[in-house]
């Protein structure tokens, strides 16, 4: 029997990429996207789409419902994806645009996961993956409210996996450094005038999505897949800084 995974935020970059290569692994992909016309385009790939906001309860809601309607109550695989970036320095955010950044890269994935579960339980199998972000571990100026969220599914993620120990279903975070997508080009940005963006020795380092392809296909397939994997030389660097660094040291070179 084909084994059926969603991935969210499949329009683009890291969600299509990785889509692509599940499908080739022979995985049954839907793909959930947040505009019509994508969802229609992922039809036309191949796969099969699905209209999803995460920001919006009643879409997660209807998307829960058709996932489960279209596997037949028996979901292998999620692959939480979707998201986006406020960036700019805190004192710039209002409320509402943290409420936001956190609706949609934490609440919603907190909303459709417990409601895709009861479609994963019964079969005692089954592996659930989040896109966290090298943000998740370490903070940088302008990036708060960003780091944030990918703290709260770091955190979310590890009591998640505890919580799900004796279930068969495996919990995995991927942690990419900057990789080349359209997330940076899609960031909403608080200060127009003064963006913030990645030190130009950032470039050197960039991977494209290829390299996040890997870590998922391992994450999916491998009987014993690894609680966390590090994408790119400066998730890898940090992570170890990180552990190591007395944190004043750690914030210096952060602030630079």
């Amino acid at each position: 029997m084909q084994k059926s995974v969603l991935i969210t935020g499949c329009s683009s970059g890291i969600g299509l990429a990785c889509a692509h290569e599940l499908h080739k692994q022979g995985f049954r992909i839907l793909a959930a996207c947040r505009k019509p016309e994508d969802v229609e385009r992922m039809n036309q790939a191949g796969f099969t789409g699905v209209q999803l906001d995460l920001d919006s309860p009643e879409s997660v809601q209807a998307a829960a419902a058709k996932v489960i309607e279209l596997t037949g109550n028996r979901l292998y695989g999620l692959f939480n994806n979707g998201g986006y970036g406020v960036y700019g320095p805190l004192q710039t955010l209002s409320r509402e645009q943290l409420e936001q950044q956190f609706s949609t890269n934490f609440f919603g994935t907190h909303q459709l996961t417990m409601l895709l579960l009861p479609a994963m339980l019964p079969h005692r199998e089954g592996r659930i993956v989040m896109t966290s972000s090298v943000m998740g571990l370490v903070a940088t100026p302008g990036r708060g409210a960003y780091a944030a969220s990918k703290y709260a599914l770091e955190a979310w993620s590890d009591a998640l996996r505890m919580e799900l120990h004796h279930s068969g279903i495996k919990v995995s975070l991927i942690e990419p450094g900057p990789i080349r997508t359209q997330f940076t080009q899609n960031v909403n940005q608080t200060q127009s005038d003064h963006p913030v963006e990645n030190p130009g020795i950032a470039a050197r380092f960039t991977l494209g999505p290829e390299a996040v392809v890997e870590k998922v296909r391992h994450a999916f397939e491998n009987p014993k897949p690894k609680l966390r994997y590090p994408v790119t030389l400066v998730a890898h660097a940090l992570t170890w800084l990180r552990r190591l660094l007395p944190a004043r040291m750690l914030d210096k070179i952060l602030r630079g």
